[in-house]
């Protein structure tokens, strides 16, 4: 679907709005909750498309790829950018499937503000949750658009509650609906009191106009009552929340609520949305084409505009540029293209920035305005937008670019003299803006080429993709040279394989998918070795002692610990120590049993004695083999990754769906009531989850939902232990 011609040319006409008159903002959701749909409606109404887009019929803007048009799902967070009144609005539609999590991740990490929708029917579900703290760990202000209010399950109380409960939010109501189910019509804006309806006289009806009119008093005393009590309820809570307002109703109107203007509540509902104490909530039915346009009035009144966040960074480049790569995608014609977040200073095409992450300098070709996969050149873009750049090679999610080496030196200075947040590299300080965090992988399988000749085409394939995706990971196995990739899920995997396949055109076959298990030790022990080794005329001789012990991995985040000795580590020198480190770090990454990655380990460094002329990589080589050492005499421990399963599913086949997951080995924790659905909440071994979808499907004859979520990693018993052992060794 294109844009509007004369849209796209004032576009590039206006590339740089009033800073605050912009917002940046993304939509995010559990899986199937409507994002998408709210995305198409928001740029329809904006007149950046002619025609309505449908998930179904596979002709949205923002779902362009392949698979995500076949599939009906977000793979990839797509950008837009379009108009709304005065504003110029940024917007990211994220993938709402747990295995892109990494797609909210990077597309919050530079957003001001999110809008997070809901399923009336359902209220907060499990992928609802996880977003929910990526925007409270970026620190990003919501807006909640309860959707789907013409369901027949649709409930608002119910909702609104799930927010207070599951969210631990302040869900600031500032809309009701006008009917329920089938009859829902519009909503009352409890601002103005004003009813706001959409009279669809037909099912191809658009639902840009619709009526603004007062309250009926007399025909509506059921409707009027309601919305007097939750207008009442709303003063209320944002005179509780807010201390000028509840100054304001003291002074101004302590004879008469109903006399507060609507801007000043306004006002005071927008301070609490960017301080974060209260989220506003709406809603309407985007599938049917109400409520969006309000909801396009909240982005604009409620979140904030770029010069309103606080970046602690950014004030040290003063006017010089500052931006955060964070998307990489390739394109066959122009190559990799760039997603840069503008923090301060302008950018500029034909000109040359500096990459302080890698310390190199690249020139940057072109500058473009990204609408999904439709982008329109331009000549410069300020401070708070997001731009596309051609001609970045070398630069990767989550580096900071500047205009120049000098001015990122010169901003480091400013910093470092602070005392803020220099970051120390050698003997240089850099100023970086934080990067995105990326998940461990979950599931991996080998991966091959139909023919040794197309082995070159797949690498290349394979590194443009982990370019595009920090969460693939490929690796090749050192005992039999095969490739190796590691994602977030089967469905990822899935993904990954079919893009190779349309897009380089290249028929790889996959082997079997397998889990990512992680390793421990059980018990504290303490060993010393030495290494004498004579390369060419060279004699190499260095001895350490050293102690492993387990440490629990909640406490430790999950990470392994490494120390020196108080004395050893005062009277050693820098270079051994980052040999002594090497050593301990490369030990760590596989296990005495099977090889996986270690957790919850803690290492100390007794005493590292190192005759003259011994290199630093024969002091890291001692270290490793000694680690290895201590480690198989600690005795192994295999650790598995667990999931947070939730299935909705109907009262009739709970027992079904209950007698497959003790067979799983799955543990129920908790099984809620939705309306006349149950929602069992289990913990379930990864392994065990292995098709579960067709199964599922299976048992309730396609009427059950479920979501998937990494937990935590737990020891398994003995004898699963052993049985993995023997299968992993060949012997099953």
């Amino acid at each position: 679907m294109l844009p509007v011609v004369d849209d796209v040319k004032s576009l590039r006409a206006v590339v740089n709005p009033d800073i605050s008159k912009i917002r940046n903002i993304g939509i995010m959701a559990h899986i199937d909750a409507g994002k998408t749909t709210t995305t198409e409606r928001m740029l329809y109404y904006s007149g950046y498309t002619r025609a309505l887009g449908d998930v179904d019929d596979g002709d949205t803007v923002t779902d362009f790829m392949a698979q995500e048009r076949e599939r009906g799902i977000t793979i990839q967070s797509a950008a837009v950018t379009f108009d709304w009144k005065s504003y110029r609005i940024n917007l990211i539609d994220t993938p709402g499937h747990v295995d892109f999590t990494l797609e909210v991740e990077r597309a919050l990490r530079v957003l001001d503000g999110a809008v997070a929708v809901f399923d009336a029917s359902a209220g907060v579900e499990a992928q609802t949750l996880t977003v929910w703290r990526q925007a409270e760990k970026h620190h990003v202000p919501c807006v909640c658009f309860l959707n789907k209010m013409d369901k027949p399950g649709a409930n608002l109380n119910f909702s609104i509650e799930s927010i207070k409960q599951k969210l631990k939010a302040n869900p600031v109501l500032l809309q009701i609906p006008v009917g329920t189910g089938k009859n829902f019509s519009g909503v009352v804006d409890l601002l103005t009191n004003q009813k706001l309806i959409w009279k669809l006289r037909s099912s191809g009806d658009d639902g840009r106009m619709f009526e603004r009119k007062p309250l009926d008093r007399s025909h509506e005393p059921e409707l009027l009552q309601e919305v007097n009590e939750a207008r009442a309820a709303l003063i209320e809570q944002v005179a509780d929340l807010d201390d000028e307002f509840a100054e304001l109703l003291l002074t101004d109107f302590s004879d008469d609520f109903d006399a507060i203007p609507a801007i000043k509540l306004q006002e005071a509902v927008r301070r609490l949305t960017l301080a974060r104490k209260g989220v506003p909530v709406l809603c309407g039915s985007s599938l049917r084409n109400k409520g969006v346009q309000p909801l396009l009035d909240a982005v604009t009144a409620y979140l904030p505009a770029p010069n309103e966040r606080h970046h602690d960074l950014v004030r040290w480049y003063k006017d010089d540029l500052c931006a955060l790569a964070f998307k990489v995608v390739h394109d066959k014609q122009r190559g990799p293209l760039v997603f840069v977040r503008i923090y301060s200073g302008t950018l500029k095409p034909q000109t040359a920035v500096h990459n302080i992450n890698r310390n190199s300098t690249e020139r940057m070709s072109r500058l473009l305005v990204p609408f999904a996969d439709q982008l329109v050149e331009i000549p410069s873009m300020t401070a708070g937008n997001i731009a596309l750049t051609v001609g970045l090679k070398q630069t990767i999610t989550g580096d900071t670019i500047a205009s120049s080496k000098a001015l990122a030196a010169a901003a480091a200075r400013r910093a470092h003299k602070d005392g803020g947040l220099g970051k120390k590299r050698g003997e240089d300080v850099s100023v970086v803006l934080s990067g995105v965090e990326v998940p461990d992988p979950v599931f991996f399988c080998t991966i091959e080429p139909p023919t040794m000749a197309k082995q070159a085409d797949l690498e290349n394939a394979l590194t443009c993709l982990q370019r595009e995706d920090p969460s693939l990971k490929v690796r090749v196995d050192p005992d039999s040279g095969q490739t190796i990739l590691c994602g977030m899920g089967e469905l990822h995997i899935e993904i990954i394989h079919d893009r190779i396949r349309r897009e380089y055109g290249i028929e790889t076959h996959l082997g079997p998918l397998q889990v990512a298990y992680r390793e421990t030790i059980l018990h504290e022990v303490s060993t010393t070795d030495t290494l004498d080794r004579t390369v060419g005329e060279r004699r190499h001789v260095a001895t350490v002692e050293l102690a492993v012990r387990p440490v629990d991995i909640f406490s430790s985040g999950g990470s392994c610990e490494f120390a020196f000795t108080e004395e050893l580590g005062a009277q050693l020198a820098a270079e051994m120590k980052e040999a002594v480190e090497n050593g301990v770090h490369s030990s760590y990454l596989q296990g005495p049993l099977l090889g996986y990655p270690l957790l919850g380990v803690s290492t100390l460094i007794r005493s590292v004695n190192v005759e003259p002329g011994t290199s630093p990589a024969m002091v890291s080589a001692c270290v490793s083999r000694c680690m290895l050492k201590a480690l198989r005499l600690a005795g192994g421990q295999v650790l598995e990754p667990v999931m947070s399963l939730e299935v909705t599913v109907g009262e009739e086949h709970l027992s079904s769906v209950l007698g497959d997951l003790a067979q799983r080995r799955g543990t129920v924790r908790d099984i809620q009531s939705r309306h006349d659905n149950k929602v069992l909440l289990a913990a379930v071994p990864l392994a065990e989850t292995m098709g579960y979808s067709t199964v599922l499907r299976t048992l309730t004859s396609g009427n059950a939902t479920f979501s998937l979520e990494l937990d935590t990693y737990e020891a398994m018993n003995p004898q699963d232990q052993n049985a993995l052992l023997k299968k992993l060794s060949g012997l099953l």
